[in-house]
């Protein structure tokens, strides 16, 4: 599955904040380093969509905050499932 990710920095705690249409809003803790938080972004992706961390990439974006995000390792009927119940 491939989706677009917006990323805001600098919160309390890693969560899905919800959609705008065909992009998930995810807040996560660490600051805009992209390093930082593409690592903390990509840890906390494998465990909201539960696939080892190996099994999300970054394909676009990796300095910016809106990012192109594949993900393996569930069928993708699973995860447009999970991706339809966030609101």
């Amino acid at each position: 599955m491939i989706l677009r990710v917006r990323v805001i920095p600098r919160s309390g705690e890693n969560e899905v904040v919800g959609r705008i249409g065909s992009v998930l809003r995810v807040k996560v803790i660490a600051k805009h380093s992209s390093t930082d938080s593409n690592n903390v972004l990509i840890n906390y992706l494998a465990e909201f969509f539960d696939v080892p961390s190996k099994m999300i990439h970054i394909m676009r974006g990796e300095n910016a905050r809106e990012k192109t995000v594949q993900i393996k390792g569930r069928p993708e009927d699973e995860l447009e499932e999970l991706m339809e119940s966030i609101p």
